[in-house]
């Protein structure tokens, strides 16, 4: 299991590397505050990449830290208050969330604000399932959410070089190759 190699004590919090990438996967649901486990080793962990063999750092949760629909509000509020900082800090580029049964993308954030050095958050949990999706988001919509669907679909994540990447979002009904939301960064 990748958590064991990359010194991570539980299968809930873990990371690994895919070629120029270093991808980090955190545990909504099990203890994050300063000093828990999954904490210190997030700490551990952020402080050993290399940017030079991974320019780009990408972290994955379940509950979105940011979300402007009316499903599941707050609900990663906590771990985005103990946990924030550490990615700020270390620059990782983005954060993908799911449980929200929509698709939503975010500015580069940092505490609630607009912050070019902040990373890229986007909210995919329109992947299919038996619930159906969460139809309405939050109106007036907020400033930092670019782009919001209510829709089925599938991203599309290609790092193209050590400074360029792309994402794409696509509606699973689409029969030709539309891209309905995307960004190069």
């Amino acid at each position: 299991m990748p958590y064991k190699e990359s010194g991570s004590t539980s299968n809930l919090y873990y990371s690994f590397e895919v070629a120029s990438t270093h991808v980090i996967m955190l545990g909504s649901y099990i203890d994050f505050d300063a000093h828990t486990q999954q904490y210190t080793w997030l700490q551990s962990d952020l402080g050993k990449i290399d940017r030079k063999r991974t320019p780009w750092v990408i972290a994955l949760l379940h509950a979105p830290w940011y979300n402007t629909n009316e499903a599941h509000q707050g609900e990663g509020e906590d771990i985005r208050q103990a946990m924030e900082e550490l990615l700020y800090q270390a620059r990782v580029d983005l954060v993908f969330a799911g449980h929200v049964h929509a698709y939503e993308r975010f500015t580069r954030i940092f505490d609630n604000k607009t912050d070019s050095c902040g990373p890229l958050y986007v909210t995919i949990g329109d992947g299919g399932n038996r619930e159906g999706l969460t139809l309405k988001f939050k109106k007036p919509p907020s400033p930092l959410s670019l782009y919001q669907e209510p829709s089925f679909g599938h991203g599309r994540l290609r790092i193209v070089n050590e400074t360029h990447a792309h994402w794409s979002w696509h509606r699973s009904n689409d029969t030709d190759t539309f891209v309905a939301d995307g960004v190069l960064d």
